[in-house]
C-alpha cells in the first residue's frame, strides 16, 4: 500500500504531465500520442473517469473529458485539433486496436 506521501508525489507528476499536454504541448496531436505512446489525452481522460469509477463515482465520458481537457472537446477541437492524415489515420487505427481494443 502507498504511503501518503508516494499518493501525493504520483498526483503531483500526474497534474504535472496534465498541463504539459494541455498548455506547453497543445501542438502535439492526440492521433499522434496514439500512434507513438498507444495512449493519448482521450486515454487519460478515460482512465480519470474508471478511476471515478471504481470509487463509486459516476462520470460520463465528456464529463471526464472536460476535466482533464479543462474544456469541452468542441471547444479543444476548434482551438488546436487539425485534420489527420490518411497515413495517421491508419496507423491510429492499428495502435487503438493494440491498445485500447477493438472499437
Amino acid at each position: 500500500m502507498p504511503t501518503q506521501t508516494e499518493i501525493e508525489l504520483q498526483a503531483a507528476a500526474f497534474r504535472r504531465l496534465q498541463k504539459h499536454l494541455m498548455e506547453d504541448r497543445t501542438d502535439v496531436q492526440n492521433i499522434d500520442m496514439m500512434n507513438l505512446a498507444g495512449f493519448c489525452r482521450n486515454c487519460l481522460s478515460r482512465w480519470y473517469q474508471e478511476a471515478a469509477a471504481e470509487k463509486g463515482i459516476e462520470m460520463s465520458k465528456d464529463e471526464a473529458r472536460e476535466l482533464f481537457y479543462g474544456m469541452t472537446m468542441a471547444e479543444w477541437k476548434a482551438n488546436y485539433q487539425t485534420e489527420a492524415t490518411g497515413d495517421q489515420q491508419k496507423a491510429f487505427e492499428k495502435a487503438f486496436e493494440e491498445n485500447v481494443g477493438k472499437g
